[in-house]
């Protein structure tokens, strides 16, 4: 299929794209919830067995260390993240265990990951798994020994991931290709992250990102749950302070995407940069960018890269709902 029917599939009915690229921790052991509850900004004690969420790992002074999501399997927390973090997430758990019984595993190169997208995805799964998918956001049930089917909804997208051992991923993936799920690529997945306003770690957010900055705390932090690791300048900003710079997105004048980057202008000064980029079938040229907080959108600014200037405007997230 070409770039623009992957695309459509992804956004009016359903495709299916492997990132088994993304990494993956396993983290097991009798103290492993108490281990983790100790640590991260979501609060483990909501979640039972079937359940899961978005949550952070911070450093001590509440910058953004791993992005990720877990999943509370049985006696397991099943963690998993973006590409190229499963080691660092690892490591930075791994230091941490201080006289508690907990195994912390990198298994990102054993480990996959599909992602469905598209208003037809549940009612395709179950078709093809014969299993109803879960209800509410990141919870999971179990397709066969080794692989779960976790309900992952983005911003005016329906979706579903299956997670599990390589084998299992890929015996999954040609089960919903053949019951009629589109096999799309990483490029026509970009699209629609891009439009739906959800962040990469190495792309949106790094080591120095604040929570706040990219809107993470709206479902990856418990301000109730006691302490973790970052609370305080988390917790502090939320009462009474604020961040300097926010997410947005962009949508720029007809012509090919800007490069990731690229400069934001507003009144000839620079308020930020094109942190993700993207040509959407839909809307043109679209990107995410970490802008400075006086300009709020809608904003009308100026896109400058290597070839040159164009009108832009500053969007809130999402860009399509």
């Amino acid at each position: 299929m070409s770039l623009t029917d992957e695309y459509q599939a992804l956004r009016h009915a359903a495709g299916v794209v492997d990132r088994s690229d993304r990494g993956a921790v396993l983290v097991t052991g009798p103290d492993a919830a108490s281990f983790l509850q100790s640590l991260v900004s979501q609060d483990l004690d909501a979640l039972a067995d079937g359940g899961g969420g978005h949550s952070l790992l911070l450093t001590p002074q509440g910058k953004l260390d791993v992005d990720f999501r877990l999943l509370h399997v049985g006696d397991e927390w099943w963690c998993d993240c973006e590409a190229g973090f499963g080691a660092q997430l690892a490591a930075s758990l791994n230091r941490f265990k201080i006289r508690v019984e907990v195994d912390v595993i990198d298994r990102s190169d054993d480990w996959g990951q599909l992602v469905v997208r598209g208003p037809e995805t549940r009612a395709r799964i179950e078709a093809a798994t014969g299993v109803a998918p879960p209800p509410g956001a990141h919870d999971h049930v179990a397709w066969g020994a080794s692989r779960r089917l976790v309900r992952t909804d983005w911003p005016g997208v329906e979706g579903i991931d299956v997670v599990g051992s390589r084998g299992a991923i890929a015996d999954a993936r040609r089960v919903l290709v053949e019951a009629g799920v589109a096999e799309c690529g990483v490029d026509a997945y970009e699209i629609v992250r891009v439009e739906a306003g959800v962040t990469r770690q190495g792309l949106d957010t790094d080591e120095k990102t604040i929570p706040q900055e990219a809107f993470l705390e709206l479902d990856a932090v418990s301000f109730t749950k006691g302490c973790f690791l970052g609370q305080e300048l988390v917790c502090r900003i939320d009462t009474r302070g604020h961040v300097n710079r926010f997410l947005r997105g962009v949508r720029v004048d007809a012509g090919d995407p800007f490069s990731v980057g690229a400069e934001v202008l507003a009144e000839g000064k620079v308020i930020g940069a094109l942190t993700s980029v993207a040509a959407s079938p839909e809307l043109g040229p679209i990107a995410l960018a970490m802008v400075r907080r006086q300009v709020e959108p809608p904003a009308e600014v100026v896109v400058r890269g290597p070839d040159g200037e164009r009108l832009a405007r500053i969007e809130a997230l999402p860009l399509v709902t």
